[in-house]
C-alpha cells in the first residue's frame, strides 16, 4: 500500500463518524482528529482543513444521509470513517449494518477522489468497559466484537487501512481518566491513546 500522506502536500482531512468523532463530554481541542492534527503537524506535516461529519447519536443511515445533505466536496487526502456503535446500541443487526457500513466506506473512497490509500477505518469502541455499560459488559463486548469482525472483514476486502483501537477502550476500568465525565464516552486522554496508534499507521504506512 502507497504512503498515506505527503510533506509536500497540505493534507484536508475528512472524518465521518458519530460521538466518538464529534467528541462528545470533551472539548473540541481533545476530539480525536484535532489531535491528530496536531501530532501530524509535530511530525511536519501541513494540516490545512479539517472538516467532521458527526453526531452522536448517529447510525449508519443517518451519517449517510448527513454527507448527502451537506455534500463535501471529493478531494479530500485523508479520510476517515468510525460508524456502528449505534446500530448495535438500538438493537440493529450486524446483517443490516453491513451493507451500510460498505456503502459508507465507498462514499468515503470517492470523498478521497477515488484514492483508496487516503482512506482508514477505525474500530468501534466498546462502551462496555465504561459506567454506563458496566453491568452488561460481557454482552456488550461480544456485540462489539460481532460489529468489528463484520467492519474489518469490509475495510479489508476494499484494500484500505483498519485501525483497532478497541483494545485501547478496554481499558476503561483499570484506569477511570480514560473515560469523560458522563461515564460513557473516551476522554481526552483516550483519544489521545487512539492517536499515537493512528499517527502511527498513517505516517508508517
Amino acid at each position: 500500500m502507497a504512503q498515506t500522506l505527503s510533506k509536500t502536500e497540505p493534507i484536508k482531512f475528512l472524518a465521518l463518524g458519530d460521538s466518538y468523532t464529534i467528541g462528545e463530554s470533551v472539548s473540541e481541542n481533545e476530539r480525536w482528529p484535532a489531535l491528530l492534527g496536531l501530532v501530524l503537524k509535530e511530525e511536519g506535516y501541513s494540516v490545512s482543513d479539517t472538516l467532521i461529519i458527526a453526531t452522536t447519536g448517529w447510525r449508519t443511515d443517518d451519517l449517510k444521509r448527513a454527507i448527502q445533505a451537506q455534500k463535501p466536496d471529493q478531494h479530500f487526502n485523508l479520510v476517515s470513517l468510525l460508524i456502528g456503535v449505534n446500530n448495535q446500541y438500538q438493537g440493529k443487526s450486524v446483517e443490516s449494518y453491513e451493507p451500510e457500513f460498505e456503502d459508507l466506506l465507498s462514499i468515503a473512497i470517492q470523498h478521497a477522489g477515488g484514492d483508496r490509500s487516503k482512506v482508514f477505518v477505525v474500530s468501534i469502541p466498546d462502551y462496555g468497559y465504561t459506567p454506563f455499560g458496566k453491568d452488561k459488559q460481557v454482552e456488550i463486548s461480544k456485540a462489539i466484537d460481532a460489529f468489528n469482525s463484520a467492519n474489518q472483514k469490509i475495510t479489508e476486502h476494499y484494500g484500505i487501512k483498519y485501525i483497532n483501537i478497541t483494545d485501547i477502550s478496554r481499558r476503561g476500568f483499570e484506569d477511570s481518566s480514560l473515560v469523560a465525565a458522563d461515564g460513557l464516552h473516551p476522554s481526552g486522554k483516550m483519544y489521545g491513546l487512539w492517536v499515537e496508534r493512528i499517527a502511527e499507521a498513517l505516517i508508517k504506512a
